[in-house]
């Protein structure tokens, strides 16, 4: 990358106002002032909404911002932002929330975006832009100094960062990088630490961190937040959005003959799109986006079959996947002690088995593919202590409900955090629960969610694949290790809660709900809500709502999603499929679905009301209408009763 850098292209403001976005859009130049105030929170499904990600090459270049919403306003129309000339894009806190999606810098970058400025990052979209080249930044002095036409050193954009993270950006990229890694010309410097007290997080680096990149040797004496590391990966997995265009990354970096570190390590999914056909917008259609998204199954294919990756595809009739990514590999693959990376968000979902997983990008992916490695930069640790016992009804989704709409959680504090739970109250949850706490890890902005392995670990393990594991003395916290934060939960005072629409941080006790709220679909499925015991609270609703005559009433669907067939066969024995549909619930095969907006259960209209155990409510997440969180029971409850309401005690 040449330095130092002159942006000779426009300043684009993302704002609240739309018109001022607009003003901007038809060619006028706006000071900070006049744009008004930017907007926060923006996610990766406004960047670049799910249906976007179906091209993978530089059309995305088209579609940046496309979902943005502004007030009420969606103004950002195809091609506008690469017509309008501009080369920096200003937004306001945790730009980039959700999704690991890299579809959503590389458009911005096919769109001419060379700079980013927020005053905050959530870590995944920030390690994207850098591995793409795409420069961030969280200094607005730097707007004035471009409008000037000042060329700004590149050590103002490296200026705090570890000395990996700064030498991929100053050569431009990962795949740069690590080319001139594994040549030898370029090796990460080491941490030289004495032996300190580590957390679980900490010492779980240190067993994986790379030494020799030629010869794969692991193994530190400590590491401490801020170290600069590239750590071997036990599991690299990815799904049918992501591997096409890691694949073609690939080629287009090493050549078409690219050699593939340990296959046998390397999983793929098609989960996400399954059930794509049954809610396409008729609109979306028109545009050849359902072909266009067809390419990505056989692409993916191809790839593992070049390769020898073991894909967990489609049902051979056609009926669902084999199962949702995160759920499979906490169903039959991760274990305590290893490190897991994938190309999703929820990756952090199997931290509830006590490994360190985490969500990639197609960069770091397609590297990690040749490498067997992936970089990171060593996270605090936000310690979560749940302390007390849940009362009855109150699960593991309510709970992460309650963390996120906690101000330090609201405002940032945990972005790129492990979230390590402890305490007594992780005696009421089992492994499934505790996924759900991992899980949305990625909703709180951390780098994962994690939890030390016990005896219900052992228990589960036992329960899923027929295994005794075999816990080691190291697997937990040190006594004295240093946390950056603290959060004190009183379990005993939690009740189920629910999200407004918008944003999984918009928490609501349910007892604080102001009036009836009227529902027209209900959705009990996803890697967060479609696992044993979600099926399992959400049938016990559906019982006892039998038992009494009631069923889920017109005008109201309701459907249930297992989020594995695994899942889907345990509850068939169990009789709880044959409950839910006896009641007027529609049972899916196993895919995603509507969580990615790809299924029934998607809302058509926006002023559909959607409640819904999925992880994420973003603006156009799942549809254009308005979607309430909630756990599965609350999900169940409020399908019977036709508006928003909790199970009964």
């Amino acid at each position: 990358m040449s330095d130092p850098i002159r942006f000779d292209g426009r300043i684009l403001f993302l704002t609240e106002d739309p018109e001022a976005l607009l003003r901007q859009l038809r060619g006028e130049d706006l000071e900070a002032a006049e744009a008004g105030p930017l907007r926060d929170q923006i996610s990766t499904d406004e960047i670049t909404p799910a249906f976007i990600c179906y091209h993978f090459d530089e059309k995305l270049g088209d579609f940046p911002y496309l979902g943005l919403k502004c007030g009420e306003v969606l103004p950002v129309k195809e091609g506008a932002i690469r017509a309008g000339g501009f080369q920096v894009s200003v937004a306001g806190k945790r730009r980039g929330k959700g999704s690991s999606r890299e579809a959503s810098p590389y458009a911005e970058r096919c769109a001419g975006i060379r700079l980013v400025i927020a005053e905050s990052f959530e870590r995944i979209y920030r390690q994207n832009a850098q591995n793409l080249g795409l420069l961030t930044s969280t200094d607005f002095g730097l707007i004035p100094r471009i409008r000037r036409g000042e060329a700004i050193p590149l050590a103002e954009f490296t200026a705090g960062m570890d000395p990996v993270t700064a030498e991929i950006v100053r050569r431009g990229g990962l795949f740069a990088y690590n080319a001139a890694r594994m040549r030898g010309e370029v090796a990460p410097p080491l941490p030289a630490h004495a032996p300190r007290p580590m957390t679980y997080a900490e010492k779980l680096l240190t067993r994986h961190a790379v030494r020799d990149a030629a010869v794969g040797t692991v193994g530190l004496p400590a590491v401490r937040p801020g170290d600069g590391l590239f750590v071997k990966a036990d599991w690299r997995f990815s799904h049918e959005y992501v591997t096409p265009m890691a694949a073609s990354f690939l080629e287009q970096a090493l050549g078409a003959e690219a050699v593939l570190r340990d296959p046998a390590s390397i999983l793929a999914f098609r989960d996400h799109l399954t059930f794509l056909h049954h809610s396409m917008k008729a609109e979306h259609r028109a545009m050849g986006l359902l072909t266009v998204a067809e390419r990505l199954k056989p692409a993916q294919e191809a790839f593992c079959a070049k390769h020898g990756i073991r894909l967990h595809g489609e049902l051979a009739d056609g009926s669902g996947s084999e199962g949702i990514c995160h759920a499979l590999m906490a169903e039959r693959y991760a274990c305590p002690g290893q490190l897991v990376v994938g190309t999703d968000s929820h990756t952090p979902h199997a931290g509830a088995l006590g490994c360190l997983a985490f969500g990639v990008g197609t960069t770091d992916i397609a590297c990690a593919w040749v490498t067997g490695d992936v970089r990171v930069t060593v996270p605090p640790t936000l310690r979560v202590r749940l302390n007390g016992r849940l009362r009855p009804g109150v699960s593991a989704k309510d709970l992460v409900m309650h963390l996120l709409a906690q101000p330090l959680i609201r405002e940032g504090g945990a972005l790129g955090h492990v979230i390590e739970y402890q305490g007594e109250g992780l005696l009421d949850l089992d492994t499934d629960e505790r996924a759900t706490l991992t899980n949305m890890a990625a909703e709180i902005g951390g780098f994962t969610g994690l939890i030390a392995p016990d005896a219900e670990t052992v228990r589960f393990v036992r329960e899923r694949r027929g295994v005794d594991l075999g816990l080691e003395a190291w697997m937990r916290g040190d006594e004295g290790a240093e946390y950056a934060h603290t959060l004190e939960v009183d379990c005993a005072a939690l009740g189920p809660m629910l999200a407004r629409p918008g944003d999984p941080g918009n928490g609501l006790a349910l007892a604080d709900l102001d009036g009836a709220v009227p529902i027209h679909i209900a959705y009990l499925g996803s890697c967060t809500g479609g696992k044993r015991e979600d099926l399992r609270r959400a049938f016990e609703v559906v019982r006892q709502a039998a038992a009494e005559g009631r069923r889920v009433p017109d005008g109201v669907a309701f459907y249930v999603q297992c989020g594995s067939e695994d899942v889907r066969r345990f509850a068939e024995a169990e009789g709880w499929i044959a409950a839910f549909e006896a009641v007027g619930a529609v049972v899916l095969g196993s895919s995603c679905g509507a969580c990615i907006n790809a299924g029934p259960g998607v809302s058509t209209r926006p002023d559909q009301v959607t409640i819904s155990a999925i992880n994420r409510n973003f603006p156009g997440r799942s549809g254009p209408g308005q979607m309430w969180l909630a756990s599965p029971a609350t999900v169940a409850a409020s399908a019977l009763a036709g508006r928003i309401a909790g199970a009964r005690a």
